[in-house]
Parts: structure tokens; C-alpha cells; sequence
């Protein structure tokens, strides 16, 4: 089994993105991301985007965008055979260390079927704000949570007495 690295976005994980994208959506036959979004992540968005590795392989990835105070995280995907393992706690807890002392607040969108996604939301503090109607395109309704800024105090609080996030490290899990 390779070693898995969890780390920020680099510009060549463009084509790893995009079949991870295939892997996880497409082959539910969901819609997948846009290439020019992917790339945009690739090249300008590494601080708050973030890559697991495998080998060579890309099994999962967050994509997070920040205005002002407040974070956007927009997707979490991880390979089907490994979903239900620790990558996505990984993913999340790279992304909190890259959020650290830079936000106030983190905003979620989840489709309300998607349960295990709800059920990470809420362990990480977020409370469902309200509901979305055509927010991908025509019929697509999501639930949009967010985690508030005490919320987000207490998990870099827990993830820093678990020595998961250290005090001066911004991107926790990315070494």
C-alpha cells in the first residue's frame, strides 16, 4: 500500500483532478466539475485547496475559496474504495489549518440525500442555514450550512490538543 500525503493543490494536479472528478461523479452520472474551475483551483487557489495522494494517484481533493473572512468550501471528493476511511478527515483537517486566522466562517453546500456528507458537516460545527433551489442548474436543491466562528475556534482548539494542528503550522497534514 503507497504511503497517502495530503498537501495543497499544485498546477499539474490538473489531470488527476479531472479523472477523480469522472471517478467519483461522473460514474453516478452526476455532473462533474467544469475544467476551467479545476484549473483555476490548480493554479490560484492552492492555499485553501487541498490534494490526497497515493503513489502517483489522487484519491480525494477539497476545493475551498475565501473572500474577506469567510470560506466557500465548495467540494470533497474522495475515490469510491476509499470512501468511508480517513481521507476526507484528512482533507478537512489540511483545510482548517489552511483556514487558521483567516476566516471567521466556513460555508458548506450538500444535496440532502448525501448523508454522510450532512453528518461530517455537523460534526465539524456547521448548522443548516437554510435551503437552495436550482443552485447547480434547474432542479438542483442543496442545503447550505455553516460553521460559525466559535464553532470553527473549537475545532482548530481539539485538533490542536490532539496534536493534529500545530500553533505556527498554517497547513496542517501537508508534510
Amino acid at each position: 500500500m503507497n504511503e497517502r500525503r495530503i498537501r495543497s493543490l499544485r498546477q499539474d494536479d490538473f489531470a488527476e483532478l479531472m479523472r477523480l472528478e469522472e471517478e467519483v461523479f461522473g460514474a453516478n452520472g452526476e455532473g462533474v466539475l467544469g475544467a476551467y474551475y479545476v484549473r483555476l483551483c490548480c493554479e490560484f487557489f492552492q492555499e485553501t485547496c487541498f490534494i490526497a495522494v497515493e503513489g502517483e494517484r489522487a484519491v480525494g481533493y477539497v476545493l475551498c475559496f475565501v473572500r474577506e473572512r469567510e470560506a466557500y468550501c465548495t467540494t470533497l471528493a474522495v475515490a469510491p474504495e476509499l470512501q468511508g476511511s480517513r481521507v476526507a478527515f484528512q482533507l478537512l483537517r489540511a483545510l482548517i489549518g489552511g483556514l487558521v486566522g483567516q476566516v471567521d466562517s466556513c460555508w458548506f453546500t450538500v444535496k440532502e440525500d448525501n448523508l454522510a456528507a450532512r453528518a461530517l458537516h455537523t460534526a465539524l460545527g456547521a448548522t443548516n442555514v437554510g435551503m437552495r433551489e436550482d443552485f447547480y442548474g434547474p432542479g438542483d436543491r442543496r442545503m447550505v450550512s455553516r460553521i460559525e466562528r466559535r464553532a470553527f475556534q473549537r475545532i482548530e482548539t481539539r485538533l490542536r490538543r490532539l496534536g493534529l494542528l500545530d500553533r505556527d503550522d498554517r497547513v496542517a497534514g501537508a508534510a
